[in-house]
């Protein structure tokens, strides 16, 4: 709709080190989207601690996402975190986990905060690579730096024709709106480490997953 090609990418920001008293910060934007991400170290013994039916599980690696109001241009309350909030962490998380280095290597409990500031699409994509950002600037050794992307679809209007379609790719808020398809993929310049889709029609067939994960692969 802003009069890209359908594999390019909205202009981006980065930045690291914004607050000299944080441990980590980055700063990323693609187009209006902003991310603004927070890292904090501390003793392993801060480590978050779960309990289920199972007994209890401890995470060292913590991930959040917050999603104020004020990020599209709404006013709201701020209170506890929405299921999409929680979704969203841990989509960013699942994509950052792999990179964490060992309890052995790095013996730190580890958090990290993603303030979303703008939204208009694929905001938890705009968390990893912010969130990629504050781990290096905080001194976390990450094996490999980590970005994502939201890749869309539009069929044909004909709705007895869906051979006719076209990938698109970094989606923004009305692409995703009126579009058939999200698709978040997040990874290294290795592979792929964590993927969701959202689809407004029955399904996708092999060859649009396929040419949504090349696309994305060269977006990354």
């Amino acid at each position: 709709v802003d009069g890209r090609k359908m594999d390019e990418i909205r202009p981006l920001y980065a930045d690291v080190g914004l607050f000299k008293r944080l441990h980590g910060s980055g700063y990323f934007s693609r187009g209006k989207t902003q991310s603004l991400s927070v890292t904090t170290l501390a003793p392993v013994g801060s480590e978050q601690i779960t309990e289920n039916m199972e007994g209890v599980e401890k995470s060292r690696f913590m991930f959040h996402y917050n999603f104020p109001p004020y990020s599209t241009g709404e006013v709201g309350r701020i209170g506890f975190p929405s299921r999409r909030e929680i979704g969203h962490g841990a989509l960013a998380r699942k994509a950052l986990a792999p990179m964490i280095p060992s309890k052995d290597d790095f013996p730190y409990a580890i958090r990290v905060v993603s303030e979303i500031l703008s939204s208009n699409g694929s905001s938890s994509m705009a968390s990893v690579c912010a969130g990629s950002l504050s781990l290096m600037d905080a001194g976390v050794p990450i094996k490999k730096p980590v970005a994502g992307i939201a890749m869309g679809l539009l069929y044909s209007q004909d709705t007895n024709n869906r051979d006719e379609f076209k990938v698109l790719t970094d989606i923004q808020g009305p692409e995703d709106h009126y579009g058939d398809m999200d698709l978040k993929i997040a990874g290294t310049r290795d592979g792929i480490n964590a993927i969701q889709m959202d689809v407004k029609v029955d399904g996708i067939n092999k060859e649009i997953f396929k040419i949504g994960i090349a696309e994305a692969k060269k977006a990354l």
